[in-house]
């Protein structure tokens, strides 16, 4: 599967690819993991997904602390639930 590729506007208004790595929702916010496409794979995002006024969606820095602190744990819980079903997948085919 190809990986899904947007471009954002870095705070000196260049382009930058982004892959995106997960999307969930929290409450009434959906939010993206997303990490720089020519990066290590170390600095990954958690932003905000809003749409404008034609319904496209923009991505959004989290300013507010606590919001942040909920969207990270919501994504290490969506990871951590990823992995036990893999873990689990493994184990049972390991059986065959």
């Amino acid at each position: 599967m190809e990986p899904e590729i947007i471009q954002l506007i870095d705070e000196h208004g260049h382009p930058v690819d982004f892959e995106l790595v997960a999307s969930f929702d929290v409450d009434d916010n959906r939010y993206a993991v997303v990490v720089p496409v020519d990066g290590d794979g170390e600095e990954a995002y958690i932003l905000r997904v809003e749409q404008d006024e034609d319904g496209n969606d923009i991505f959004v820095a989290i300013e507010d602390e606590d919001e942040f602190n909920d969207a990270v744990e919501a994504y290490n819980e969506l990871m951590e639930e990823y992995e036990d079903y893999y873990d689990e997948e493994d184990f049972d085919d390991d059986d065959e």
